[in-house]
Parts: structure tokens; sequence; C-alpha cells
């Protein structure tokens, strides 16, 4: 059964690891690859990739891209959403903060992004505006 627009935008900004796929030019399947994610009802999904990262380099070149998250307890649940890029900023340490503490326990923030800060490289925030929507609780099949 579908998901009304409140349910699945309320399951899209719950901390589920989401899978991103982008179109990998002609020739290659799509690349999907898991991925943490920002959203908040009614605003733009944000990602934070590498700069220099074949993610990155096929998102600009394809100008959209799309995000499936999914659960299976306690019931089968899934929304995908796709859309255009609306823009590109550079990384900020609160940014990578916020980001860091949907995911980790409060406990292990702090030392992942002073890890990540100094050893990932540039990062870039890519920020996407929902289009297109799909989903859907399968119950408990």
């Amino acid at each position: 059964m579908a998901l009304t627009h409140a349910e699945r935008e309320q399951f899209l900004a719950e901390p589920h690891i989401a899978a991103l796929a982008v179109d990998a030019g002609a020739g290659r399947a799509p690349l999907a690859v898991p991925i943490w994610y920002q959203y908040a009802p009614g605003e733009e999904v944000w990602i934070m990739t590498g700069a220099a990262s074949r993610k990155y380099a096929l998102i600009e070149a394809a100008g959209r891209f799309s995000l499936l998250v999914d659960r299976v307890e306690p019931t089968i649940r899934y929304v995908s959403v796709e859309g255009p890029v609306t823009g590109t900023l550079p990384a900020t340490r609160e940014r990578l903060t916020e980001l860091a503490a949907r995911y980790l326990p409060a406990e292990k923030v702090a030392g992942y992004v002073a890890f990540a800060w100094e050893n990932h490289g540039e990062q870039l925030i890519v920020r996407m505006r929902p289009e297109r929507w799909v989903s859907s609780d399968l119950g408990t099949v």
C-alpha cells in the first residue's frame, strides 16, 4: 500500500542509510552506493560527498539523483525519491557534525567528525529537490 504524503516525508526524515543512484553514462548501469543524508519534511534532501569523487562527478553531469531508503521491521516499508540538484556548496564542520549526529551514538560523533574533517579531503554538500516519490508499506509480509 502506498504511503500518504505525510507518511513518506516522515519516513524519509528518519535516519535510514540511503542507496544513492545516479546515471553512470552510456553502456553503464547507474552508480548505486550507500550514503548518509539529511531531510526534514517539506525541505530539500542533502548529502555530503567528496569533491573529487566519482559519485560527485556523475551527479554533476546528470544534474539529478535518487535516494532509496527501506526497512524490514516492524513492517517492510520503502521510500524512493528523485529530483534535480538545486545547489552545491562547500561542506562545513557544523554540517558534518549534524550528519554524523543523525547516524552515530552521541559519544562517537566528535571523534568521527575530527577524523573525517582531517582525512576525507574536500567535501561538498549537494542539495536535491524531491520531485518524484515512490513509496509502499507491504505490511508484515
